[in-house]
């Protein structure tokens, strides 16, 4: 599979978070090829702050594999991290991040700041950004013009 299959399968999660109105963000997190993980953004329901799509799929993966330490896995996320996710990513030793949709208010794969460059940290990912960036980019601007009670003209 490729890379853009594998963030395919994250937008599925996207719009499952979507359909619980919620942020429509989704990721899943692949080891040797093989889906491992599923999360979906899940703060409004599950009344937890921590809940966002990477954290969730971590989680997921974690409990499948039987360990906190994900090594030689890849995250694949419809956005790009924020910093709440970045520090799970990092605790958990995710190898490489995919993400969609740059966040220019709160990215920190490369937007805002880059923490997976800041090397007084001691664990970096490889990043890859842009990976179906429209697609990802525009489920969530779809579902907060929906939110503000109008569309989009395309």
């Amino acid at each position: 599979m490729t890379d853009e299959d594998y963030m395919r399968a994250a937008l599925e999660q996207a719009r499952e978070a979507g359909s619980c109105d919620e942020v429509p963000v989704g990721a899943v997190v692949v080891l040797d090829g093989e889906i491992v993980g599923r999360g979906y953004n899940q703060p409004i329901g599950r009344h937890d702050p921590t809940a966002h799509a990477e954290v969730m799929a971590l989680r997921d993966a974690a409990a499948r594999l039987g360990n906190y330490r994900l090594p030689g896995c890849e995250l694949y996320v419809t956005l790009e991290p924020c910093a709440m996710c970045c520090g799970a990513i990092m605790h958990s030793r995710i190898a490489r991040v995919v993400f969609g949709a740059r966040d220019p208010k709160t990215g920190v794969a490369g937007s805002v700041i880059d923490l997976f460059a800041e090397p007084r940290l001691n664990h970096h990912a490889t990043i890859a950004g842009g990976v179906l960036a429209e697609e990802c980019g525009s489920l969530l601007s779809s579902f907060f013009a929906a939110r503000r009670g109008r569309t989009l003209v395309a």
